[in-house]
């Protein structure tokens, strides 16, 4: 038995730890236990042992391994063990990258084994040295939690006998490969020969042999597995001698550029050995690969002038010494040139019914967007040479701007390639390096048409309005060529400094925000608004795709859950408050795993979820919707809001308290609002007679006009309105009509203006109970485009003015608790 005279501190220094094994040092000598008999008896080892997994190491029988556990399951498995008999099951991973192996991920031979000593490291691994001592073949697991526990089969050595000629041959053959690699391989210590002149078992002699020799985890297993042991010696013999011709190899390269190094080439020895690995192996030369990269370009159609430029740099590297620095900038140059596809263009789709059916199948709703889509389709097809529109789709967070790009890319046919600006505010992201700078590279555009192999893919710019300028340049200018139809077709890279054409290119940017972009960068787009989607919109979205996603994303057929639409709507009004659909996929998401749960742990549950089981699942509303409210008292009058969550309801309340006129607004209103309130004041003193409204209340009494939800901040012309009416109301003591809402901008004179987000307003009032809505004559037209299903049960009054405002909305009688006036003498 051979053994080496090491201190705790040289075993494992010197050996490599297996959780933690390093590819690159292999050349180690495994620890052999002299007090230890290797060949202990079958019967001494229980039928079921817990198996360990470990990486980038094989263990053996008889050799002495040292490893390093820093997995949670695996140091529990150890402490385990070596509490009682301290005899566990060593595997080999397949693959050292999983973290966490499963029972396809760990080959099914290994070697049993017993640990000798346990130490736990002040980092927290622990670290076990262990000695192998017989193979064995894993049978069945028995558990899988919290660690493997397998019964296993062991399997005895066969080999020849010893005083066979052809074993003694194959045993010598085998020691003199093994000191051959020793004189060759300076980094193996001298005691390693005394070790191996002292082994005297055969079967041994193979195990210590291919635990130590530079081969793969698969290669060793494969050694392992072999129960003949002449077959494995015979294998063992033919890796050593592959390690012998390396090593041969690799002195007989570094005794050929010995003579050429001095102490100012130091640094040019690694070149000079990759240039002899080369001749070795058969590999081209410089000249070569600039040849081959002349035939490339030979296939590309260049016009005259790039052509003449690319030949010109492949004649400059010609003259350049290839241990140069400069040599590897100037090919990497070049072969951008070839790498790009000049010229290559993927056939458009005219099919306008199926570009149709794609974008109706990918998103929800977007007409107007889906129209401009066609529209370009059908120019295309009758114009063919038609230079890509630059559209800006513009909304709130979470509509889909982004992924509609993708579905624009497949309805063309075109390759699909996406940006994002957030953040940048480097111009060479743009527009490339100067290749005179250190790891100069071209700008991202290029980059990324080099990257698809396409000279006309739909180009998504995400994000355009978070682009941001400093020292370094501004992006947003140098976005300006690339943005321009009329200058694209000869943008200039820095680092190409020859003109690319991008006029082909679909360049599609998205936006949150029209505010934060360049005046001269947005005249150049053609700006599509993406209004947040409505309740009925989510609820549709949530049936047709979020749903079946989630159910694919998490392993559930159709049938194993179904939400009704009530619980739908439930989600969308009280656990999300967004303008797009992404905190409602959240939502679904978690339904979906609950269920899931509920599957995998065989609990009874409901297919159908609906609204209690909602509020099981995800908890109570997190958001409260605004309820319409009787308008019994003076002063309360019911207006419509727009956020970017969609349309909500709010309530304007006045009231009046004996004083000198004052007037207050709370509510955290912004100041166009507070402007609002003013203009309707002035308008209804200086129309008080013919509103049948005593001057004299105005001095005589405070005004305070309130909007609820205070925490929540507010502005806008909206509510003026709303707000008149409310004043009207206060002042008149007349009751406020049932049921009716109201949303306009007024002016001094009392003319009604229009205002934006109209179809959400009105659905806002559909699903607050609302059964009249009073709006300015000039959104007529916002009326037209919202679908008649959405106008169902509510009516339309148009007005022009105040007057009409307060026809329609008050009514003769008092409201209840009517205020008495009482004035001031003066």
């Amino acid at each position: 038995m051979a053994y080496i005279y090491m201190n705790q501190d040289q075993l494992l220094n010197n050996i490599v730890l297996g959780d933690l094994a390093d590819d690159d040092n292999e050349s180690f000598i495994q620890i052999i236990d002299a007090d230890k008999d290797v060949n202990s008896s079958i019967a001494d080892f229980p039928e079921e042992i817990p198996i360990l997994p470990i990486r980038n190491t094989v263990l053996f029988p008889g050799v002495v391994l040292p490893i390093t556990v820093g997995r949670q399951k695996s140091i529990q498995l150890v402490k385990k063990a070596y509490r009682g008999d301290r005899i566990l099951g060593v595997v080999a991973q397949k693959n050292n990258t999983v973290e966490e192996p499963e029972i396809e991920d760990i080959y099914h031979i290994g070697t049993v084994a017993k640990i000798i000593k346990m130490i736990v490291l002040p980092d927290g691994n622990t670290t076990i040295i262990i000695q192998g001592k017989n193979r064995f073949k894993i049978r069945s697991f028995v558990t899988l939690q919290p660690y493997f526990t397998a019964k296993v089969k062991y399997v005895k050595e066969k080999f020849l006998s010893k005083h066979k000629k052809e074993t003694k041959a194959v045993v010598q053959s085998l020691k003199d490969a093994a000191s051959k690699i020793l004189r060759l391989n300076p980094e193996i210590p001298q005691e390693a020969q005394v070790a191996l002149d002292n082994i005297e078992s055969h079967t041994f002699l193979t195990h210590f042999l291919s635990s130590n020799i530079n081969a793969e985890v698969a290669d060793k297993q494969k050694l392992l597995e072999i129960d003949n042991g002449m077959e494995r010696a015979t294998l063992l013999l033919e890796h050593m001698l592959n390690d012998i011709q390396m090593l041969e190899l690799k002195q007989e390269i570094q005794n050929k550029v010995h003579s050429d190094i001095d102490q100012q080439q130091r640094d040019f020895y690694l070149r000079q050995q990759i240039k002899v690995l080369q001749d070795e192996l058969g590999h081209d030369g410089p000249d070569q690969e600039v040849e081959a990269l002349r035939a490339r370009g030979e296939l590309k159609s260049w016009p005259k002038e790039i052509r003449q430029h690319f030949n010109k740099e492949l004649d400059k590297i010609l003259r350049l010494n290839p241990a140069s620095a400069e040599y590897p900038v100037a090919f990497g140059y070049v072969e951008l040139f070839v790498d790009l596809p000049w010229g290559d263009y993927t056939t458009d789709n005219f099919d306008l019914n199926k570009a149709r059916r794609i974008l109706d199948r990918d998103h929800y709703g977007l007409d107007k967007i889906k129209d401009r889509i066609v529209e370009y389709l059908a120019v295309l097809k009758l114009k063919q040479d038609m230079k890509g529109p630059i559209l800006c789709l513009y909304g709130p967070p979470g509509v889909g701007k982004t992924s509609l790009g993708r579905s624009i890319a497949e309805s063309l046919n075109r390759k699909y390639v996406r940006m994002s600006l957030g953040g940048v505010h480097d111009e060479a992201e743009v527009r490339g390096h100067r290749k005179t700078y250190v790891g100069a590279m071209p700008g991202r555009i290029v980059q990324n048409i080099k990257k698809v192999k396409s000279s006309n893919p739909v180009f998504i710019l995400d994000e355009i309005d978070k682009v941001r300028s400093d020292f370094r340049g501004d992006p947003s200018s140098a976005l300006l060529e690339v943005l321009d139809p009329e200058q694209n077709s000869t943008f200039t890279d820095n680092y190409l400094e020859v003109p690319y054409d991008l006029s082909k290119v679909l360049f599609i940017a998205t936006a949150n925000s029209m505010d934060t972009i360049h005046p001269a960068l947005l005249d150049r787009m053609e700006i599509i608004e993406l209004s947040g989607y409505t309740l009925e919109e989510k609820v549709k979205i949530a049936q047709k795709h979020l749903l079946p996603k989630q159910k694919k994303e998490h392993g559930l057929k159709a049938r194993d859950l179904r939400l009704s639409k009530r619980a739908l709507v439930r989600i969308v009004e009280g656990y999300t408050r967004e303008s797009g659909v992404r905190n409602l996929e959240r939502q679904i998401g978690t339904v979906v795993r609950n269920i899931a749960k509920s599957i995998v742990m065989e609990e009874e549950y409901k297919s159908l979820v609906d609204l209690e089981q909602i509020e099981i699942i995800l908890g109570p509303s997190r958001f409260d919707k605004e309820l319409y409210q009787d308008n019994k008292l003076a002063g309360v009058v019911t207006g419509l809001a727009w956020t970017q969550a969609g349309g909500e309801i709010l309530f304007i309340e006045s009231s009046l308290s004996r004083g000198k006129g004052k007037l207050t607004l709370s509510g955290q209103l912004g100041d166009v609002m507070k402007e609002s309130a003013v203009t309707a004041l002035s308008y209804l003193k200086s129309n008080a007679e013919h509103l049948n409204i005593d001057y004299r209340v105005f001095d005589s009494y405070d005004l305070h006009i309130h909007v609820p939800a205070g925490a929540v901040p507010k502005d806008g012309p909206s509510a003026g309105i709303t707000i008149a009416t409310s004043l009207a109301s206060v002042f008149t003591q007349r009751r406020v009509k049932d049921k009716i809402a109201m949303t306009g901008e007024i002016t001094l004179r009392g003319k009604v203006l229009p205002v934006g987000g109209v179809k959400e307003k009105i659905l806002a009032a559909k699903r607050a109970g609302l059964k009249e809505i009073i709006l300015s004559s000039r959104n007529r037209k916002d009326i037209e485009e919202i679908s008649p299903i959405y106008l169902k049960g509510v009516k339309i009054q148009f007005v022009d003015s105040v007057r009409e405002v307060l026809d329609a909305a008050l009514l003769k009688q008092k409201a209840d608790d009517p205020v008495q006036f009482v004035y001031r003498d003066n």
